[in-house]
């Protein structure tokens, strides 16, 4: 199956908002206000919208397994956006996710 650039790109994009989401509630567990909830409740509606717009054009053996995408942004979000210990073992973890994701859409 032929996966067209735009759809690798709303692929990115809702993994991108599922992380957000997370983000924005861990926001509001360490501060909370109603925007980092709202933020991220808002980031997790669009990713899910996202996801349902992707399985129209692609098999759900790919749309889900490339959620896996998700725990990527969520590890750089929590390093630099909160600054998170994050060790060697989890960025190899990382490297593991993204070839397989590799393998798994090209």
């Amino acid at each position: 199956m032929l996966i067209d650039s735009w759809m690798i790109a709303v692929l990115i994009a809702m993994t991108l908002c599922g992380a957000m989401g997370g983000a924005g509630l861990k926001a509001y567990a360490t501060s909370p206000k109603k925007l980092h909830v709202l933020m991220g409740l808002g980031f997790y509606g669009t990713g899910a919208l996202l996801n349902i717009v992707l399985l129209k054009f692609l098999p759900l053996t790919i749309v889900l397994p490339a959620n896996a995408l998700t725990y990527v942004w969520t590890l750089i979000i929590a390093r630099f956006a909160f600054k998170e210990a994050v060790g060697p073992l989890r960025w190899i973890g990382v490297t593991c996710i993204m070839g397989g994701l590799c393998l798994l859409v090209f």
